[in-house]
C-alpha cells in the first residue's frame, strides 16, 4: 500500500528534475526568417526539446487547483489499486467476449515504433506542405510522447511492480528488478496511445468526434488489462499523466506558433476540450467524460 502511494507521488514529482528551468527560458524565440524546410525543421525540433523541458518544470509553478488535481489522481489511483485484483477477475471473466481485433489493435498501436510512425507521419506531412498547424500538431505529439515515455520507462524500472500475469498479486514489487515481469507500473502502451489520441482530439471542434477519438485511445490501455500485462491502476495513472503532459506542452507551444487548430473557438477553448474523471466501485471501472 505504501509502495503504490509513494510510486504515484514519485511519478508526479519526478518531473521537477529540471528544477532550474524558469519561465524566461521559454519565451518565444524568433521564428525562422527564411521559410524553407530546413529552417522549419530545426525550429520545430528545438520546440520538441523545449516542450519536454517545459512539461518537466511545471510542478515548480503549480498552484492550488493543480495540487487538487494531483490529489484527485493520487486518491483515484490508490482506490483502483485496492480493487486491482477484483477488477482483473472481472475483466478475465468476459475476455472471450472481446473481439480479437480490439486486443490486436491495443497490442500493436501501443508499440513505440508504430506510435512514433504515426506521429512522425503527421509532422512530416506538415513540414513538407509547410502547414504550420500540422507542424505544431506533430511537435506536440512527438514532445508529449517523449516526455511521458521517458517518465514511464524510468518509473517501471524504479518501481518494479509485478505484472498481473506473473501471478504474484497486485501488492508484489521488486524495485530495479530488471525482469519484464516487474515492469507493470505504469503502462507504456496506455501512455503512448492516449497521448496521441488526446492530441489528435484537439484538432476537432465537434465534441462528439473528440469523444470518439479519445475512446479509440482508451482501447490499448483496456486491452492491456485483458492481456494481464497491466493492472487497472497502472492504466488509469498512465491516462492521467498523458493528459497532464499534453496540456502542459500545448500551453508552451502557444508561445511558439502563430496558428493553432480550432482558432475560431479561441485558445482557451481549444486547450480545455473536456473534463474527465475516473470512477470505480464494486466490480466497475469507468472513465466519465464531460463535454
Amino acid at each position: 500500500m505504501l509502495r503504490i502511494i509513494f510510486s504515484i507521488c514519485f511519478i508526479s514529482i519526478l518531473s521537477v528534475f529540471t528544477a532550474n528551468a524558469q519561465d524566461d527560458l521559454f519565451e518565444k524565440p524568433e521564428a525562422p526568417s527564411e521559410k524553407n524546410i530546413w529552417n522549419y525543421f530545426t525550429y520545430d525540433m528545438g520546440n520538441v526539446f523545449g516542450g519536454v523541458g517545459y512539461a518537466y518544470s511545471r510542478p515548480l509553478h503549480w498552484q492550488g487547483n493543480d495540487f487538487l488535481r494531483l490529489g484527485g489522481v493520487a486518491v483515484g489511483t490508490t482506490g483502483l489499486f485496492l480493487l486491482d485484483d477484483e477488477i482483473r477477475q472481472n475483466f478475465l471473466s468476459h475476455k472471450d467476449d472481446v473481439p480479437d481485433v480490439l486486443l490486436d489493435y491495443g497490442r500493436y498501436a501501443g508499440a513505440p515504433q508504430n506510435n512514433y510512425g504515426i506521429t512522425g507521419a503527421v509532422y512530416l506531412t506538415g513540414l513538407i506542405t509547410k502547414n504550420e498547424k500540422l507542424r505544431r500538431t506533430g511537435v506536440l505529439m512527438i514532445s508529449a510522447a517523449t516526455a511521458a515515455g521517458f517518465i514511464q520507462q524510468l518509473s517501471k524500472t524504479l518501481v518494479g511492480r509485478a505484472r498481473p500475469g506473473a501471478g504474484f498479486g497486485n501488492h508484489h514489487f521488486k524495485p530495479n528488478g530488471g525482469s519484464a515481469a516487474y515492469r507493470s507500473f505504469p503502462s507504456g502502451h496506455a501512455v503512448l496511445t492516449f497521448t496521441t489520441a488526446y492530441t489528435i482530439s484537439k484538432q476537432f471542434d465537434n465534441k462528439w468526434v473528440k469523444g470518439g477519438v479519445i475512446a479509440v485511445g482508451l482501447i490499448p490501455g483496456l486491452s492491456r488489462i485483458y492481456e494481464e500485462a497491466h493492472w487497472a491502476s497502472d492504466v488509469a495513472l498512465s491516462w492521467a499523466m498523458s493528459a497532464f503532459i499534453v496540456e502542459a506542452i500545448d500551453r508552451y507551444l502557444d508561445k511558439k506558433y502563430d496558428k493553432k487548430y480550432n482558432e475560431d473557438t479561441g485558445m482557451a477553448a481549444a486547450r480545455s476540450d473536456f473534463e474527465w474523471n475516473l470512477t470505480f466501485g464494486g466490480n466497475q471501472l469507468g472513465v466519465v467524460f464531460q463535454f
